[in-house]
């Protein structure tokens, strides 16, 4: 499946879901050729991995939505699965092609936008899976929530879906992030934005991005909202092993993300 290049829509043309500065930076040919190496060393990028393939059993189809420059697309792959790539991207779609065609794997690549998917047909995957606070990319929360009713249809029943999200209340132990969370919560109340979206700083030659950040609870009920059930969700620290140490100890304060299983009803 070949890769289709989208054309520079005028602002009030962008996806829905999708920012300006959102689209700039998924256009940007030099951040998909340094992502990679922007994110070497990461410890979450072999944590994730692990937890999907652990979640995700037996090896099927899967697709892998928000794929990037295509680290899990490769892995599972390489682990017999049968993966779909799928990102808004086109800049980081050629650089997964060329790692595929490296590797001696196929992999078809749809560039598109997460919150229209309405190319794939109902139940076409055995799995599904969203990394790297990709769900906290997307911008507003309609958008969010078409974007998981979509993850859900597509899944065949019994199939599992693999999400992480960056969790809110970590911000509670820098005072910056106590900052960020008393503006973010004055604007919600005087109705000037969403709560749990915050600017992240300017990358490169875009602007800023929005980010938002979940809380267990939201999380788990937007998934439970479009008929998930909910397998694992999974704290996550900042140590190598990513395992939050005595969860049962203001976990949900001491989180820096979590990593979550969902599974469609057999019904």
């Amino acid at each position: 499946m070949s890769t289709v290049v989208p054309p520079m829509p005028a602002d009030w043309q962008l996806p829905p879901g999708v920012s300006r500065a959102l689209w700039d930076y998924f256009h940007d040919p030099a951040i998909a050729r340094a992502y990679d190496a922007t994110l070497d060393g990461t410890p979450l990028l072999n944590i994730d991995q692990a937890f999907v393939l652990e979640h995700c059993r037996l090896a099927g189809t899967i697709i892998d939505l928000g794929s990037g420059t295509g680290r899990l697309a490769l892995t599972l792959a390489q682990n017999g699965y049968r993966p779909i790539a799928v990102d808004l991207s086109p800049e980081m779609l050629k650089v997964l092609r060329e790692k595929a065609l490296a590797l001696n794997l196929d992999i078809p690549c749809v560039c598109g936008n997460l919150v229209e998917l309405g190319m794939f047909a109902d139940r076409s995957f055995d799995h599904a899976a969203c990394l790297f606070s990709t769900l906290g990319l997307i911008v507003g929360a309609d958008a969010r929530l078409q974007f998981l009713a979509h993850v859900h249809r597509l899944l065949r029943p019994g199939g599992v879906f693999v999400l992480h999200v960056h969790n809110r209340w970590f911000n509670v132990w820098t005072a910056h992030g106590r900052r960020l969370l008393w503006t973010e919560m004055l604007a919600s109340w005087l109705g000037r934005g969403a709560s749990g979206d915050y600017e992240m700083p300017a990358h490169a030659s875009v602007g800023r991005l929005t980010m938002h950040l979940f809380t267990r609870h939201e999380i788990v009920g937007l998934l439970r909202a479009v008929g998930f059930d909910t397998v694992e969700v999974r704290r996550l620290s900042l140590r190598p092993d990513g395992r939050l140490a005595c969860p049962w100890w203001f976990g949900r304060l001491r989180s820096y993300g979590y990593l979550i299983a969902a599974r469609k009803p057999m019904a």
